[in-house]
């Protein structure tokens, strides 16, 4: 598999249109075959997924047991929202209003690549994030690899 990396800085057209950009076009070969997702993320950011890796997180969600409350929960709210984005022929993807609603996105967004799937945030909002950078990234870093032992690698 192939990871998604870079971060790109875009601006919504009036109709809440967005262009692809060229970088990450390149990083996305099925864009213009299979479409992508876009979703709520958990906090107050958009998600987009290859339709592929997309559909890898429904398989995840149909192997729940769907008679168990905090399942059914989760499904609901994860799912709410999830919209087909179809390139037109600009090459330009819309973007639901109340999704951009949801995550405080006016016009300017950044995409963050994530590994599979790519972060859409009001590009404010993301330089507050960024900028409250821990004051020990070293010590992150150890809580959350350092216990992985050298079989795992």
């Amino acid at each position: 598999m192939s990871f998604l990396t870079g971060e790109f800085e875009c601006k919504l057209d009036p109709k809440f249109r967005m262009m692809i950009p060229a970088g990450l076009k390149k990083k996305l070969p099925e864009l213009e075959t299979e479409g992508l997702v876009i979703n709520r993320g958990f906090e107050k950011y958009l998600v987009i997924y290859t339709k592929k890796e997309w559909d890898k997180r429904l398989e995840e969600l149909s192997k729940l047991n769907e008679y168990e409350e905090d399942n059914i929960a989760f499904i609901r709210y994860f799912t709410r929202g999830a919209t087909e984005l179809v390139p037109d022929a600009a090459g330009r993807v819309l973007l639901p209003k109340f999704l951009l609603e949801y995550a405080g996105i006016k016009g300017e967004v950044v995409l963050a690549c994530q590994l599979n799937k790519i972060e859409v945030w009001d590009a404010d909002t993301h330089r507050k994030l960024m900028d409250d950078e821990p004051a020990s990234f070293g010590a992150l870093a150890k809580r959350v690899m350092g216990n992985k032992s050298k079989e795992q690698e």
